[in-house]
């Protein structure tokens, strides 16, 4: 797995990055969903009601898995952790949307241990890309993140994952430019010439499509 390490910029990647945002959203929901559940248990168990404590048990039951999400997603969301545990992906710019710029990426999704890779193009729609024109073909190297929230993968590969930019925890060009270059030439071409697959990822449930082994460079198989 190829990483790519910088110092992060909290006060930058507080402001401007996607991906902890929707994180610490979350958080919220659950710490909310938690609260009611609670509340609702409480009540069902005051009534005396006999069905009341069954539901009572269904409710206590979804607080206790609330309240992990909760506790988990402080960890998940840490953005120094979040780069440093992602792997160093090329993505590009293939156009703007409704207000918003998308990227497709090249994404291997098997883990690490895993005897043989699994590429596959992602897209992910985002507001802002501080530190790049927002014109098609414009190189963004981004790590890939996970976006599940689950313990662990499904087999030998994960499930959900999306390209978060370098340029979201960094606004210096010189750092992005070492990133960009850290990412082969190959990749870089491959992407390029997928752009016209896109609108096809777009369209999956998971926003990604798989590549065919057969059709990729052998460096990458």
């Amino acid at each position: 797995m190829r990483r790519f390490e910088f110092v992060v910029d909290r006060e930058h990647a507080h402001a401007v990055n996607e991906t902890f945002t929707g994180l610490r959203r979350l958080r919220v929901v659950a710490l909310l969903a938690a609260g009611l559940a609670i509340a609702a248990t409480a009540a069902l168990l005051w009534s005396g009601q006999a069905w009341g404590y069954l539901l009572a048990f269904v409710f206590a039951l979804g607080a206790a898995i609330a309240l992990w999400v909760a506790l988990w997603t402080p960890h998940r969301s840490s953005i120094e952790k979040l780069y440093q545990d992602g792997a160093l992906v090329p993505a590009v710019v293939t156009g703007a949307d409704q207000g918003g710029i998308v990227l497709l990426a090249l994404v291997d999704i098997a883990e690490p241990a895993a005897p043989t890779r699994s590429w596959a193009l992602v897209t992910r729609k985002v507001r802002t890309l501080p530190g790049h024109p927002p014109e098609p073909g414009e190189r963004v190297p981004a790590v890939a993140v996970r976006t599940d929230h689950a313990p662990r993968q499904v087999g030998e590969r994960w499930q959900l994952v999306t390209a978060m930019p370098i340029a979201w925890a960094t606004r210096d060009s010189a750092v992005i430019e070492r990133a960009r270059g850290a990412i082969t030439e190959l990749e870089w071409r491959l992407l390029a010439e997928n752009l016209e697959l896109a609108d096809r990822v777009r369209r999956t449930a998971t926003k990604r499509v798989m590549l065919d082994p057969e059709h990729l460079p052998g460096e990458l198989r």
